[in-house]
């Protein structure tokens, strides 16, 4: 079982979301960082919700070719940061069954999954990227931020096979990139977006002045999406 830390919503809980970190951090690690970008401008609300848990997991060490074959928290192994760069199809799909137990976890505790929305940062984004296109096609949303999938990757594979079975369900995207990405180029993402567009998905791609980092603009933007996807009982009323 995938270590995880869960801010529970202040009000009933009608709906989750799942926030993957990226390379080499932590569940704690990235729930802070985003706790950091919404006290620099004074934003005490942050990443918190009425009715929605946020879940933060944690990878487990396992090695990681880009490091020179050491251990890191990492979502799976690649063989390189490259766009060109192929799909090492069993590292990730072993962890797409961990995650797909969290998945499971909410649903027994009465969140379908329709009310779920699973995204993260980096390969944070581009493991739910994977989770959501390939093996939970009726997850509410999906959420990237300075990720990408590579040229050939399997999700456009899996999406293709779906929409030629007659199976058009996709959960709605947002993904956003810094302009100045020198780890995750922006034309990687916005590549990435674009194809996901071709095959179909439904979604937003936004660009902001960051390096390879978790911005408050970016965040805001996030909370408003997350919210529009995943209304309270309240919302429901309007």
């Amino acid at each position: 079982m995938l270590h995880r830390t869960i801010v529970a919503p202040t009000g009933r809980h009608t709906a989750s979301l799942i926030f993957l970190h990226g390379s080499g951090d932590t569940g704690v690690g990235v729930r802070s960082w985003v706790d950091e970008c919404f006290d620099r401008v004074g934003d005490k609300r942050g990443f918190n919700f009425n009715h929605i848990k946020v879940i933060y997991p944690t990878a487990p060490p396992q090695p990681y070719t880009p490091s020179g074959g050491n251990e890191s928290s990492v979502w799976f192994d690649r063989r390189k940061i490259s766009f060109k760069a192929p799909d090492i199809k069993e590292s990730i799909d072993s962890m797409m069954s961990k995650l797909a137990d969290i998945v499971k976890a909410e649903n027994e505790s009465g969140i379908t999954n329709d009310r779920i929305i699973v995204g993260g940062f980096s390969m944070g984004g581009a493991m739910a990227l994977h989770l959501g296109y390939r093996s939970h096609p009726n997850l509410k949303g999906i959420f990237a931020l300075s990720s990408f999938l590579n040229e050939e990757s399997s999700v456009y594979s899996e999406i293709k096979a779906r929409r030629d079975r007659g199976d058009n369900l996709s959960p709605e995207l947002f993904m956003a990139h810094g302009q100045r990405d020198e780890l995750v180029m922006h034309e990687w993402g916005q590549k990435t977006f674009d194809k996901l567009q071709d095959f179909g998905v439904k979604g937003s791609f936004k660009t902001y002045g960051y390096l390879h980092e978790l911005g408050t603009e970016e965040l805001i933007a996030l909370r408003k999406w997350v919210e529009d996807l995943l209304p309270g009982a309240d919302q429901n009323k309007l």
